[in-house]
Protein backbone atom coordinates (compact mmCIF):
# COMPACT_ATOMS: atom_id res chain seq x y z
CA UNK A 1 0.00 0.00 0.00
CA UNK A 2 1.27 3.47 -0.88
CA UNK A 3 1.65 5.54 2.30
CA UNK A 4 1.03 9.00 0.85
CA UNK A 5 -0.73 10.48 -2.18
CA UNK A 6 1.38 10.87 -5.28
CA UNK A 7 1.12 13.96 -7.52
CA UNK A 8 0.69 12.22 -10.86
CA UNK A 9 0.36 15.56 -12.67
CA UNK A 10 4.07 16.14 -12.15
CA UNK A 11 4.80 13.04 -14.24
CA UNK A 12 2.56 13.98 -17.20
CA UNK A 13 4.52 15.74 -19.92
CA UNK A 14 2.81 18.43 -22.01
CA UNK A 15 3.42 18.82 -25.74
CA UNK A 16 1.91 22.01 -27.20
CA UNK A 17 0.66 21.87 -30.80
CA UNK A 18 0.73 18.05 -31.02
CA UNK A 19 -0.61 16.31 -33.05
CA UNK A 20 -1.77 19.59 -34.59
CA UNK A 21 -1.71 23.32 -33.98
CA UNK A 22 -3.75 24.40 -30.96
CA UNK A 23 -3.78 21.00 -29.23
CA UNK A 24 -2.01 20.48 -25.90
CA UNK A 25 -1.12 16.77 -25.77
CA UNK A 26 -0.91 15.22 -22.29
CA UNK A 27 1.70 12.45 -22.54
CA UNK A 28 1.35 9.66 -19.98
CA UNK A 29 4.51 7.81 -21.07
CA UNK A 30 6.66 9.32 -18.29
CA UNK A 31 3.94 8.43 -15.79
CA UNK A 32 3.48 4.79 -16.82
CA UNK A 33 7.23 4.23 -17.10
CA UNK A 34 7.55 5.03 -13.38
CA UNK A 35 7.00 1.88 -11.28
CA UNK A 36 6.01 3.78 -8.15
CA UNK A 37 3.40 5.77 -10.10
CA UNK A 38 2.04 2.66 -11.82
CA UNK A 39 1.67 0.92 -8.47
CA UNK A 40 -0.04 4.03 -7.06
CA UNK A 41 -2.53 4.01 -9.96
CA UNK A 42 -3.35 0.38 -9.26
CA UNK A 43 -3.76 0.94 -5.52
CA UNK A 44 -5.80 4.11 -5.88
CA UNK A 45 -8.32 2.63 -8.32
CA UNK A 46 -8.55 -0.47 -6.13
CA UNK A 47 -9.33 1.73 -3.13
CA UNK A 48 -11.94 3.73 -5.03
CA UNK A 49 -13.76 0.73 -6.55
CA UNK A 50 -13.43 -2.04 -3.93
CA UNK A 51 -16.95 -1.54 -2.57
CA UNK A 52 -18.39 -1.93 -6.09
CA UNK A 53 -17.23 -5.58 -6.34
CA UNK A 54 -16.03 -5.66 -9.95
CA UNK A 55 -15.80 -9.01 -11.73
CA UNK A 56 -13.87 -7.90 -14.83
CA UNK A 57 -12.07 -4.81 -16.11
CA UNK A 58 -12.60 -3.51 -19.67
CA UNK A 59 -9.82 -1.48 -21.30
CA UNK A 60 -10.37 0.87 -24.23
CA UNK A 61 -7.73 0.69 -26.98
CA UNK A 62 -4.91 1.26 -26.61
CA UNK A 63 -3.59 3.03 -23.53
CA UNK A 64 -6.69 1.98 -21.63
CA UNK A 65 -5.30 -1.57 -21.82
CA UNK A 66 -2.45 -0.49 -19.54
CA UNK A 67 -4.76 1.11 -16.98
CA UNK A 68 -7.14 -1.86 -17.11
CA UNK A 69 -4.32 -4.33 -16.54
CA UNK A 70 -3.02 -2.38 -13.52
CA UNK A 71 -6.47 -2.47 -11.97
CA UNK A 72 -7.20 -6.08 -12.90
CA UNK A 73 -3.96 -7.39 -11.38
CA UNK A 74 -4.68 -5.60 -8.11
CA UNK A 75 -8.20 -7.06 -7.98
CA UNK A 76 -7.12 -10.49 -9.23
CA UNK A 77 -9.43 -10.17 -12.25
CA UNK A 78 -9.24 -10.50 -16.01
CA UNK A 79 -9.26 -7.85 -18.73
CA UNK A 80 -11.60 -7.47 -21.69
CA UNK A 81 -10.27 -5.50 -24.64
CA UNK A 82 -12.45 -2.95 -26.40
CA UNK A 83 -10.72 -2.50 -29.73
CA UNK A 84 -11.01 -0.55 -32.93
CA UNK A 85 -13.19 -2.36 -35.46
CA UNK A 86 -11.48 -5.13 -37.39
CA UNK A 87 -8.86 -5.95 -34.74
CA UNK A 88 -10.52 -8.92 -32.98
CA UNK A 89 -11.03 -12.45 -34.33
CA UNK A 90 -14.31 -14.35 -34.29
CA UNK A 91 -17.77 -12.87 -33.91
CA UNK A 92 -17.80 -9.36 -32.49
CA UNK A 93 -20.29 -6.73 -31.43
CA UNK A 94 -19.68 -3.23 -32.73
CA UNK A 95 -20.63 0.27 -31.69
CA UNK A 96 -20.24 3.46 -33.72
CA UNK A 97 -19.24 6.74 -32.10
CA UNK A 98 -18.37 10.29 -33.07
CA UNK A 99 -14.78 11.41 -33.45
CA UNK A 100 -13.45 14.83 -34.34
CA UNK A 101 -14.01 14.53 -38.11
CA UNK A 102 -16.56 11.76 -38.54
CA UNK A 103 -17.31 8.42 -36.96
CA UNK A 104 -15.40 5.36 -35.83
CA UNK A 105 -16.32 1.91 -34.56
CA UNK A 106 -15.18 -0.14 -31.60
CA UNK A 107 -15.82 -3.79 -30.87
CA UNK A 108 -15.58 -6.62 -28.36
CA UNK A 109 -15.71 -10.36 -28.90
CA UNK A 110 -19.16 -11.83 -28.48
CA UNK A 111 -19.45 -14.19 -25.53
CA UNK A 112 -16.37 -12.81 -23.73
CA UNK A 113 -18.64 -11.43 -20.99
CA UNK A 114 -21.02 -13.36 -18.80
CA UNK A 115 -24.41 -11.66 -18.39
CA UNK A 116 -24.52 -9.48 -15.29
CA UNK A 117 -20.77 -9.15 -14.81
CA UNK A 118 -19.75 -5.99 -12.92
CA UNK A 119 -17.41 -4.08 -15.21
CA UNK A 120 -15.06 -1.18 -14.60
CA UNK A 121 -14.24 0.58 -17.87
CA UNK A 122 -10.66 1.91 -17.93
CA UNK A 123 -9.05 4.46 -20.19
CA UNK A 124 -6.10 6.82 -20.07
CA UNK A 125 -8.01 10.00 -20.89
CA UNK A 126 -11.54 11.34 -21.15
CA UNK A 127 -12.25 14.47 -23.17
CA UNK A 128 -15.78 14.73 -24.64
CA UNK A 129 -16.82 11.28 -23.42
CA UNK A 130 -17.83 9.91 -26.82
CA UNK A 131 -15.53 6.89 -26.64
CA UNK A 132 -16.52 6.10 -23.05
CA UNK A 133 -20.24 6.31 -23.86
CA UNK A 134 -19.82 4.03 -26.87
CA UNK A 135 -17.89 1.55 -24.74
CA UNK A 136 -20.64 1.55 -22.11
CA UNK A 137 -23.33 0.95 -24.77
CA UNK A 138 -21.31 -1.89 -26.26
CA UNK A 139 -20.75 -3.55 -22.90
CA UNK A 140 -24.38 -3.15 -21.81
CA UNK A 141 -25.54 -4.72 -25.08
CA UNK A 142 -23.42 -7.73 -24.12
CA UNK A 143 -25.14 -7.92 -20.72
CA UNK A 144 -22.58 -6.12 -18.56
CA UNK A 145 -23.36 -4.02 -15.51
CA UNK A 146 -21.15 -0.92 -15.75
CA UNK A 147 -20.09 -0.06 -12.20
CA UNK A 148 -17.78 2.77 -13.10
CA UNK A 149 -15.08 4.39 -15.18
CA UNK A 150 -11.44 4.45 -14.10
CA UNK A 151 -9.84 7.37 -15.93
CA UNK A 152 -6.23 8.41 -15.57
CA UNK A 153 -6.67 11.95 -16.98
CA UNK A 154 -9.88 13.97 -17.27
CA UNK A 155 -9.99 17.13 -19.38
CA UNK A 156 -12.69 18.82 -17.32
CA UNK A 157 -13.41 21.71 -19.70
CA UNK A 158 -14.47 19.28 -22.46
CA UNK A 159 -17.24 17.84 -20.28
CA UNK A 160 -16.92 14.09 -20.86
CA UNK A 161 -16.59 13.13 -17.21
CA UNK A 162 -19.46 15.43 -16.25
CA UNK A 163 -21.67 13.90 -18.96
CA UNK A 164 -21.03 10.39 -17.62
CA UNK A 165 -21.69 11.53 -14.05
CA UNK A 166 -24.99 13.12 -15.14
CA UNK A 167 -25.98 9.69 -16.50
CA UNK A 168 -25.35 8.25 -13.04
CA UNK A 169 -21.97 6.65 -13.67
CA UNK A 170 -19.26 6.53 -11.03
CA UNK A 171 -16.35 8.27 -12.77
CA UNK A 172 -13.03 8.24 -10.94
CA UNK A 173 -10.26 10.38 -12.46
CA UNK A 174 -6.82 10.53 -10.91
CA UNK A 175 -5.64 13.69 -12.71
CA UNK A 176 -7.99 16.51 -13.72
CA UNK A 177 -7.06 19.42 -15.97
Amino acid sequence: MIAKPLDLKKLVKNFPDFPKQGVLFRDINPLISDGVALNYISEEFHRRFSAERPTVIAGIESRGFIIATCIAIRFGLGVIMIRKAGKLPGKTSRQSYQIEYGTAEMEIQQGILLPGQNVIVADDLIATGGTALAASRLLREEGANIIGFAILIELDDLGGGASLRELGYNVQSLVVY
